[in-house]
C-alpha cells in the first residue's frame, strides 16, 4: 500500500462527517492529488449504482463525486440497508448477500474485516491519498467488540483518526474529551486530532474552548469551521435530514411527500426541492396529505410492502385515491411505483413472510418480487416530453399489466415504467431522473409550475464542494492536518 489515509470519526452521528471527508476530497483533488474516500461499514437506505454494477452508500458516491473519480464498491464493502426496526439487508462489496436481525449481525460483523481491509487495500494501491469515514459515533463502548466501523477497522491497519465534534448542537467540548476518557487507551492513542464543526458567530469566542480541548487531549484541535449553509443542498445520506415537515416552503407547485418508515433513495427529491417555484412537502406520520397537492409523489421504499401497509394505517390511501378522482396527478418511484399497481406478491418471502397484498389500484399492473436486485445506471427518454434523462435502477421485482403498454420512458429498445389513460397517473423504476434539468423543466411545466430559473442541478453540485473545499482552506490548517495521515499498516489476507 502506498496512499496516505487518515480516518475521520465523530463524537456522534450528524456531526457531519460524510461532508468534511467529501470537502477534504475535493481540497486534495484540486491540490493536484488523487483521493479516495471509504467507509468499511455504512448503514442507509440512500444508496448509490457504482460504475462497477454494485451499490455503495450515497455519501461515498458524493466523496466520489467530490475526488472527480466514478464511485466503486471498494469505497463502501459493507452496507446494511434496515429493513424493519430490528433488522437490515447486508451487502457486501456491491451485492446483497443476506438480511439478518440486529443481533445476528453484530455476532457476524467481524466476519467482514477482511472484506473491509481488501477493498481499502485495493484504493490504497492506487490514489495518493484514502480518506476513510467511521460511522455513528466513536465512543460506543458497548458496541467495542468485533466493530469494523471505527476503531476495530482502525486498529487493524493502524490507522490515524482525527475526531469531529458538532459545536452547533452543544456539548462539543464534553463530547470530544469525553471520548478520550471513555475510549480505550490503544483507541485513545491512535487519535491524532480533533476537529470543530459547524461553528456559527465569531471564531474568536471558542479560543478558550480551543485551548482546553488541546490541553485535556494533548492533540490539536482544528477549527472552528463556520457552518457551511450550502450544504444543506447536497444529497443528504441520513433520513434525519427528512425529519421537517417541510424541506421546502414556497409558493408554486406544490408536491407533497408522504414520509414512509423506510423510505429509500430520497435524494431523488433534492432537484425538485431547490427550483424556485416548487414546494416539496414532507408529509409525517399522523398528518393527512394536504388537499392542495399538484401532485403527489411515492418515494422508493426499502420494504414495499411494509410500507404501504404504514401507509393505509396513516389513511394516506384515501388521500391518495381522493387526489387521484379529483384528477390531481401521482407518480410512483421504484417502490412508490409498485405501491401504485393492483397487487404485489412475494412468493419468495424476498420482504420477510411470502405473502401479497393488494395495492391503491391506481395503475393496472401487478409487480412480482424477487431475490436478485436489479441494479444498473440508465439514459433513459421520457416518452411524453420527449426529453432525455440520466438515472439508475436499483428495485428487486418484475411488474407487468396492461398499463405497461403505456410506458413511461425507454431505455434502448426496452420500455420502463407505466402510465393510466389519463396521464395523471404514472411509475417508473428509475432513480435520479430529476437531476436531469431539460426533463425535470419540461416535466414540471406540464403539471403547471411556472418555470422562471434555469437550474443546473449537477453543475450546482460541483460548484458546491468546490465551494467547500475553499471554506476549509479559509478556516483550518490544511497543511498541518495533510501532515498527520500516515501509511497504514501493510497486511497480508
Amino acid at each position: 500500500m502506498t496512499a496516505k489515509s487518515m480516518m475521520f470519526m465523530g463524537t456522534g452521528s450528524d456531526v457531519g462527517k460524510s461532508l468534511v471527508v467529501a470537502g477534504l476530497c475535493r481540497l486534495l483533488h484540486n491540490r493536484g492529488f488523487s483521493v479516495a474516500p471509504f467507509k468499511p461499514q455504512n448503514m442507509s437506505n440512500n444508496a448509490a449504482v457504482t460504475a462497477d454494477g454494485g451499490e455503495i452508500g450515497r455519501a461515498q458516491a458524493l466523496q466520489a463525486r467530490a475526488a472527480k473519480i466514478a464511485p466503486t464498491t471498494a469505497m463502501n464493502p459493507v452496507l446494511l440497508k434496515p429493513e424493519h426496526e430490528t433488522g437490515a439487508q447486508v451487502v457486501v462489496r456491491g451485492r446483497r448477500v443476506a438480511s439478518m436481525s440486529a443481533r445476528e449481525y453484530f455476532k457476524r460483523r467481524i466476519e467482514y474485516l477482511p472484506e473491509a481491509i481488501k477493498a481499502f487495500q485495493e484504493l490504497s494501491a492506487t490514489y495518493d491519498f484514502v480518506l476513510v469515514e467511521g460511522a455513528g459515533s466513536a465512543s460506543e463502548v458497548n458496541l467495542r467488540d468485533s466493530d469494523i466501523a471505527n476503531f476495530g477497522f482502525a486498529q487493524a491497519l493502524d490507522l490515524p483518526v482525527t475526531l469531529i465534534g458538532d459545536i452547533h448542537r452543544g456539548g462539543v467540548i464534553a463530547s470530544i474529551v469525553g471520548t478520550f476518557a471513555v475510549a480505550q487507551p490503544e483507541d485513545v492513542a491512535l487519535i491524532k486530532a480533533s476537529l470543530i464543526n459547524k461553528f456559527h458567530g465569531d471564531p474568536s469566542l471558542f479560543e478558550e474552548g480551543k485551548t482546553f480541548i488541546e490541553t485535556h487531549t494533548k492533540r490539536p484541535c482544528f477549527g472552528p469551521l463556520p457552518f457551511y449553509a450550502d450544504a444543506k443542498l447536497l444529497p443528504p445520506e441520513d433520513a434525519l435530514a427528512l425529519d421537517d415537515a417541510e424541506l421546502v416552503k414556497r409558493d408554486g407547485l406544490k408536491i407533497v411527500v408522504p414520509r414512509l418508515p423506510r423510505i429509500s433513495n430520497f435524494d431523488d427529491l433534492d432537484p425538485l426541492r431547490q427550483e424556485t417555484n416548487v414546494s416539496v412537502e414532507i408529509v409525517q406520520p399522523g398528518n393527512p396529505l394536504p388537499r392542495d397537492a399538484d401532485l403527489i409523489l411515492l418515494p422508493g421504499s426499502k420494504a414495499t410492502i411494509a410500507d404501504f401497509e404504514a401507509l393505509k394505517a396513516q389513511g394516506w390511501d384515501i388521500d391518495i385515491l381522493a387526489h387521484a378522482r379529483a384528477g390531481g396527478a401521482v407518480l410512483g418511484l421504484c417502490g412508490g411505483y409498485q405501491m401504485l399497481g393492483r397487487k404485489i406478491y412475494d412468493p419468495e418471502g424476498v420482504e420477510g413472510t411470502p405473502r401479497s397484498i393488494d395495492g391503491l389500484g391506481l395503475l393496472d399492473i401487478e409487480t412480482t418480487m424477487a431475490s436478485q436486485k436489479q441494479l444498473r445506471e440508465e439514459e433513459a427518454l421520457h416518452l411524453a416530453s420527449q426529453q432525455t434523462m440520466r438515472g439508475y435502477h436499483m428495485h428487486m421485482g418484475e411488474t407487468q399489466g396492461p398499463d405497461r403498454a403505456r410506458p413511461f420512458s425507454q431505455i434502448g429498445n426496452e420500455t420502463d415504467g407505466a402510465m393510466a389513460r389519463s396521464g395523471r397517473i404514472m411509475g417508473t423504476y428509475l432513480h435520479g431522473l430529476f437531476a436531469s434539468d431539460q426533463f425535470r423543466r419540461a416535466f414540471l411545466q406540464n403539471l403547471g409550475a411556472m418555470m422562471s430559473t434555469d437550474l443546473e442541478y449537477e453543475a450546482r453540485i460541483d460548484q458546491i464542494l468546490d465551494g467547500f473545499a475553499d471554506h476549509i482552506e479559509r478556516h483550518i490548517d490544511g497543511d498541518k492536518l495533510i501532515s498527520l495521515f500516515a501509511t497504514p499498516r501493510d497486511m497480508t489476507l
